[in-house]
């Protein structure tokens, strides 16, 4: 009898890779809107063992930080570096493709 594993729990397990995690959250913020990157981020904390572990190392209580990570979240920029550096990443900026 074959047995499965979702696709979320597939993806979990592939976040704890800090290069996996990193070329996910990249690949995201490429096409997807900010409801998408914050998702996207928090599946990397998930991953990486959750907002209890995160909210420890930050100094940000886990309401704060559902609240940020939440699909109605508003982070400031300043929040969003925080959460990011506790898994050696930061934001970064490239430049758009014009249409030939």
């Amino acid at each position: 009898m074959k047995s499965f594993v979702s696709h979320h729990d597939f993806l979990l397990e592939s976040l704890r890779d800090p290069k996996e995690a990193a070329a996910y959250l990249d690949a995201v913020a490429e096409d997807g809107s900010l409801r998408d990157i914050l998702k996207a981020i928090r599946n990397v904390v998930d991953a990486q063992g959750g907002l209890l572990r995160l909210g420890r190392k930050t100094g940000l209580s886990r309401t704060t930080l559902y609240r940020t990570l939440s699909e109605e979240g508003n982070p400031e920029f300043s929040t969003l570096e925080k959460i990011l550096g506790v898994y050696d990443l930061r934001l970064g900026f490239a430049r758009l493709k014009k249409a030939a």
